[in-house]
């Protein structure tokens, strides 16, 4: 009986063993995480930005002289022809300058003939042992200074003319105007901005575009086309990048060429297109950026031991659905692009790759 027992309890104990075996905890499984192996790849961007056409060249038309404007022959969007009148002041006061400056020549010139008969007679005399040298020398003197007012009176009577036709305000190009800031009655003053000009030829798309824009090479011409009509594109190329910021709106003046053959009107809006020149560059999915004491940061797999590891980037740029490295991920590395989320580090992973982004 005792024997029966004993077995019974070792049969038992070899039972009790087993189960415990069994039901001990099992190796947790890795975490499933999708990765993506860095490369460098080519980056082509460009971007568009909106400006308007305006005149190659483009002047300010203003009186050189005071007065009140008496006539206003043209309207803004007018075309015009070099040397067209276009405005006049009142005359008045300058046709009198004139007068008075004619006076003045006229006994200049009077004047110097008087002076130029003493001095003939004296010769004759000194000549005949009549008169001294000091009389000849003194009348000598007195048609230099003769010949001297008359040069000076001719000069002023010759300001005189140009100021009158100053009166006269003329085109100095082929053109349109494009601003009028005067009225007939107005008195305007002198280099006071009257008509603006926009001269016939080539003509600019003219763009106000942020610094950063222009930090990188173009790659070969633009394209520009209207903002009512997308489809008609034009060859531009860039022409003039002003070198100074404008202080109010922060944005700098960029200037592209448009043939003066070029089916686009004065002041259209348009929108130019670029492109800037390819650069090899790593490029990742969204879903891999994480972050690290509150800076951006992507998981790594150490292939050897497909633990992870976080660590710190700086990001150069952000695309639809994508962001570029700038540093902190080299060629070759395998980075986490899902299941980021609960990962630890040192953490073991079983991963599967795709496709680079």
């Amino acid at each position: 009986m005792r024997t029966i027992l004993v077995a019974t309890t070792i049969l038992c104990a070899v039972g009790l063993g087993s189960c415990s075996d069994a039901g001990g905890p099992a190796e947790p499984t890795p975490r499933q995480v999708a990765v993506v192996v860095a490369k460098p790849e080519p980056l082509v961007q460009g971007g568009a930005i909106t400006g308007e056409v305006r005149a190659r060249v483009q002047t300010d038309l203003s009186f050189r002289v005071s007065g009140k404007i008496t006539e206003r022959l043209v309207e803004v969007g007018q075309s015009v022809k070099a040397g067209q009148l276009l405005a006049r002041i009142d005359p008045e006061e300058q046709k009198a300058d004139l007068d008075v400056a004619a006076a003045n020549l006229q006994s200049a010139e009077a004047q110097q003939t008087q002076a130029q008969l003493a001095f003939d007679r004296q010769q004759s005399l000194f000549r005949t042992q009549v008169t001294t040298r000091a009389a000849l020398d003194q009348a000598q003197e007195a048609l230099l200074t003769a010949q001297a007012s008359t040069k000076s009176a001719q000069a002023l009577f010759e300001t005189a003319q140009d100021t009158l036709s100053y009166t006269e305000l003329k085109a100095d190009s082929d053109g349109v105007i494009t601003a009028r800031n005067a009225e007939a009655g107005q008195v305007a003053q002198a280099a006071q901005v009257v008509f603006t000009l926009a001269h016939d030829g080539d003509r600019d798309a003219v763009f106000e575009v942020v610094e950063s824009a222009f930090l990188r090479p173009i790659d070969g011409d633009g394209a520009v086309n209207l903002l009512s009509d997308p489809s008609q594109k034009i060859t531009a190329k860039v022409r003039e990048i002003s070198p100074t910021i404008d202080a109010s709106t922060g944005t700098i003046r960029v200037k592209v060429a448009i043939s003066s053959d070029a089916p686009i009107p004065l002041g259209a809006p348009v929108v130019g297109r670029f492109r800037y020149l390819s650069q090899d560059v790593i490029q990742l999915p969204w879903s891999a950026m994480t972050s690290k004491e509150g800076k951006p940061a992507v998981w790594i797999v150490d292939p050897a031991s497909s633990a992870v590891s976080v660590k710190a980037i700086d990001v150069a740029g952000y695309e639809t659905g994508s962001f570029i490295v700038k540093s902190g991920v080299s060629a070759g590395d395998v980075v986490v692009t899902d299941g980021t989320k609960f990962l630890r580090p040192g953490e073991i992973v079983s991963y599967v790759k795709e496709a680079s982004k």
